[in-house]
């Protein structure tokens, strides 16, 4: 390490020259022109993801977006909205930030709806968070954020953006085009919400009812099992609740029935 001397300094804080004074040697730190290190990421409970394909209607993201980070643990809440500021963009809230951080490093990229995510930690707690941890501040957090939600209400570049382009078709005498209709774009089989009843596929042509209820019923409250007698290598089975059908689907998920055929088992669309 570089070492400069100290010399005497006169009254009016110039050094002196020539001073008797016993010098003291001051460390200095190498100049390596480098910039400081950054600062260490703040996790956080909430996940902010971005580039999510916006042909997706809501309520099926949000579906898909839970679905996919459930196995990662609590999933507290799920926020997307359709308005042009919001667009590609949801936030997932977890109850625990260690939870969230190793989802983030092992979901992102993932190409969900053919887009891959890039998901970053939020800057803010969730409702859904303060609620959960923080309970006894959860009305001043919310009246915070409504207070500022308020404040940028009018100043949010987009919605400036947008209102511009609004005034002045309005003012040239054109009508604002409607929006194209988007494609009804189906959520995948592998993405659907819980559902008591499961479809299942890729079954054997010879498959009967007896073989379907003895495989199903070794799983608790089984209620129906029903064959489509126009396509054999498909059928429902039923069962009294979510939580049943949500066992007996990831048990025999894959399972070979006559030691061939795959089944493939999906909650049935609601």
């Amino acid at each position: 390490m570089d070492e400069v001397s100290a010399p005497s300094l006169l009254a009016d804080g110039v050094p002196g020259v020539g001073s008797s004074t016993a010098t003291t040697t001051v460390p200095v730190a190498p100049q390596t022109g480098t910039e400081p290190p950054a600062q260490p990421e703040q996790i956080s409970e909430t996940l902010y993801i971005q580039n999510l394909n916006e042909k997706i209607k809501i309520d099926v993201l949000k579906a898909s977006l839970r679905g996919l980070f459930k196995s990662y643990g609590e999933v507290l809440d799920v926020v997307a909205h359709k308005n042009i500021r919001m667009r590609g963009q949801a936030f997932v809230s977890f109850a625990d930030a260690d939870v969230a951080k190793k989802a983030m490093m092992e979901v992102k990229g993932f190409p969900l709806y053919s887009k891959p995510m890039q998901i970053s930690f939020a800057k803010t707690r969730s409702d859904a968070v303060v609620k959960k941890l923080d309970s006894e501040h959860f009305d001043e957090h919310k009246t915070r954020r409504q207070e500022h939600k308020q404040k940028t209400r009018y100043t949010n570049p987009l919605k400036q953006k947008f209102k511009a382009k609004r005034m002045a078709n309005e003012i040239d005498g054109g009508a604002v085009a409607p929006a194209p209709k988007r494609p009804n774009v189906q959520m995948p089989d592998e993405y659907l919400p819980p559902n008591k009843i499961l479809f299942l596929q890729n079954l054997p042509e010879t498959v009967t009812k007896d073989q379907l209820m003895g495989l199903f019923s070794q799983y608790p409250n089984l209620h129906e099992v029903r064959l489509i007698p126009t396509k054999k290598d498909i059928a429902f089975v039923e069962y009294m609740d979510d939580a049943s059908s949500t066992v007996a689907k990831d048990a025999l998920h894959n399972y070979k029935l006559d030691g061939e055929h795959k089944i493939k088992i999906t909650f049935a669309r609601k």
